[in-house]
């Protein structure tokens, strides 16, 4: 009885791990732990979080176990969110055992986009933040550059494990000192909207999003915490668009 509550335990605390470590909300991720502890046979789950790690404390037949574990920030995928919740609902409705959820999650593969896809895609959604502001065919082939060669340097910091606020900062720099051309050299109807528009892609708003849901929803500690996360990388971002202004001296357009 000891070891199955044991491998239960870990099972929970593995899902609610990768859950926090790929974006899910604090409600989801206490939802899912709790279900497919459940599931899986003990009497009772309980999880606390904070902004980088989880515990987990489970009953069965009078035992408790406590365990903890890191859970530090692996990028928003919702691909791996979802294959813990299937993985639960087949807990649920007794498809699997304890043992061949754990083999499942442990299956789990975090896929990304091919890197030139999101390149162009954000790239065509940074130039249609432009068009939607009336810019020209200039000003949208400006920002679609700016905002394309600025995901391109995004990926490769983030490929070499830097710091993610000084990787917004320097992504922010190239970007706006690209899109500032625009502005020094007077093209387009409105030069300033392709500075403005190439850096919409780093606007954190899923974590806004999931900081805004955890405070509603009873989490304060943790909608904190993700909340200051957001505003750092938004302040990261401020500074490299300054720097790249006060390189450029395009000031005037915010005047």
């Amino acid at each position: 009885m000891d070891e199955k509550q044991r491998e239960i335990s870990r099972l929970i605390a593995h899902a609610g791990q990768m859950l926090l470590a790929h974006g899910a909300e604090s409600t989801l991720v206490g939802d899912l732990t709790r279900r497919l502890g459940l599931a899986c046979g003990v009497d009772e789950v309980e999880v606390s979080m904070s902004a980088s790690s989880l515990v987990v404390t489970t009953v069965m037949g009078g035992n408790c176990i406590t365990t903890a574990r890191r859970s530090p920030d692996r990028g928003i995928n919702m691909k791996v969110v979802t294959d813990i919740q299937h993985i639960c609902i087949m807990a649920e409705r007794k498809v699997i055992d304890y043992r061949l959820a754990q083999d499942k999650i442990n299956q789990i593969k975090v896929t990304r986009y091919n890197r030139w896809l999101v390149l162009l895609m954000i790239g065509l959604s940074c130039a249609a933040f432009a068009r939607l502001a009336n810019g020209d065919e200039i000003i949208c082939t400006i920002t679609f550059f700016a905002s394309s060669v600025g995901m391109f340097v995004r990926q490769e910091i983030a490929h070499r494990s830097f710091n993610p606020f000084l990787n917004f900062a320097i992504t922010a720099f190239v970007t706006t000192l690209i899109s500032s051309q625009a502005v020094l050299y007077q093209v387009g109807n409105y030069p300033f909207l392709a500075m403005a528009s190439s850096v919409l892609m780093l606007v954190p708003g899923f974590p806004l999003i999931n900081a805004v849901a955890d405070m509603l929803k009873g989490y304060i500690n943790m909608g904190i915490a993700r909340f200051v996360m957001a505003s750092l990388l938004t302040f990261a971002t401020s500074l490299g668009i300054v720097a790249a202004m006060t390189l450029t001296g395009t000031w005037e357009w915010v005047r």
